[in-house]
């Protein structure tokens, strides 16, 4: 790894262990055996370390997870249920899990939480209307305000995948595993947005 790497690392631990608001960049330093004007030379704030760890974090988690070919060939409710079932493996991911526990906690205190989850909510929205829009390109679904259906069904599935993280962290549910009420979800949606092709 290069220190740069490490640098992201030891904050990733760090967070895991103390949450985000607590890690220090004195704390970062003491983590590697380095003097805290060092991290200097590669961020210039906690803030970038902490966005860059996310990046690096959310990086190695996409790497790892199992990638899906865009198939337009099964029927629209068959496309977004692998597709929700793609998001909740990349998310399930360990360092995901312990970086989601972190940020889920902090986001209403911590300006540097609430960016990354604004974040993931923005790549959310930006992957779905990309997948809308070839939907109703190849037939599939309804060319009726792909932007707003986009925006609706992405802010639809980060809430569920909110409520399915509390019930994760709760004990009453699986990781991973897509709930009765996201599939209940999925065909209501795919049913008013079908088309008679799909």
């Amino acid at each position: 790894m290069s220190r740069k790497e490490d640098i992201l690392q030891a904050t990733f631990e760090l967070a895991a262990e103390h949450g985000l608001r607590a890690v220090s960049l004195s704390m970062i330093a003491d983590r590697l055996g380095i003097k805290k004007p060092s991290l200097y030379n590669h961020f210039s704030s906690k803030d970038e370390i902490i966005a860059a760890m996310y990046e690096h974090i959310r990086a190695r988690s996409a790497q790892g997870a199992p990638q899906a070919d865009m198939r337009f060939d099964g029927t629209l409710e068959q496309i977004l249920t692998e597709s929700m079932e793609g998001y909740l493996r990349f998310i399930s991911d360990g360092d995901m899990i312990s970086l989601f526990k972190v940020l889920y906690s902090e986001r209403s205190t911590s300006p540097a939480a609430a960016q990354i989850i604004l974040a993931e909510q923005e790549r959310m929205i930006a992957a779905v209307r990309g997948l809308f829009y070839g939907l109703t390109v190849h037939g599939r679904m309804k060319n009726e305000d792909v932007d707003t259906a986009a925006y609706v069904y992405a802010m639809t599935v980060h809430a569920m995948v909110d409520a399915h993280m509390d019930a994760v962290t709760a004990g009453r549910a699986s990781v991973g595993e897509m709930t009765a009420d996201m599939k209940a979800a999925i065909h209501w949606f795919c049913e008013r947005m079908k088309t008679d092709e799909g």
